[in-house]
């Protein structure tokens, strides 16, 4: 336990900052979840949904995996959206991969990784749905990037198509799903203006 100590004391450092600044903030938290955004992002941990949107715990309802892949017979991922849309009634849904994201280089490697090779078999299928287009480019940094924007395009579609929001769509539910990049080099976030249904 001694080797993770400074974790927990970085806990209630944290937790008594938190309290001299708001101190009735954690007896509010407590009280209701009710974010407006579902984030489905990357598990890289340097890309966290709260601080680059610069939002507080309980505003955004968070999904993370490798790549922010969201694949039709994943039940975790359907779960969790279908708990944001259903129950909290989020008003968007945002797909955020990064540039430079480890996952979709090791989906261009011939290299195997083992069993998340069967993961990232999902984007070497965007890679063959945009393949004339990414063998075109012949720096690897770009091709890398341009592939992480397919996949966010490739998964706002996926998102849109789950029968979780087709069926919340029919009830005229307000929800969008939109599709951003976020640049580790900048801490700026992209929009692929990929947002469905269309924005007016």
């Amino acid at each position: 336990m001694k080797v993770i100590e400074h974790l927990f004391k970085n806990n209630r450092d944290w937790a008594e900052k938190i309290n001299q600044e708001d101190p009735n903030f954690f007896q509010s938290l407590s009280e209701q979840q009710n974010p407006e955004y579902l984030w489905i992002g990357c598990s890289d941990s340097r890309v966290p949904a709260n601080e680059l949107l610069g939002m507080q715990p309980g505003e955004v309802f968070v999904h993370r995996n490798i790549a922010n892949q969201v694949i039709h017979t994943d039940l975790n991922c359907l779960s969790v959206i279908q708990y944001a849309v259903e129950i909290l009634q989020v008003k968007h849904i945002i797909v955020c991969g990064h540039y430079g994201c480890g996952g979709v280089q090791a989906s261009l490697d011939t290299e195997s990784y083992g069993l998340i090779d069967n993961w990232l078999r999902h984007i070497k299928d965007v890679y063959r749905f945009h393949k004339a287009k990414l063998d075109d480019i012949t720096d690897n940094t770009e091709k890398v990037n341009t592939l992480c924007e397919l996949n966010v395009i490739e998964q706002v579609a996926n998102v849109s198509n789950t029968t979780i929001l087709q069926n919340a769509w029919q009830k005229n539910q307000d929800i969008k799903v939109h599709g951003f990049v976020y640049n580790l080099h900048d801490g700026i976030l992209k929009d692929l203006n990929v947002t469905s249904p269309k924005q007016n």
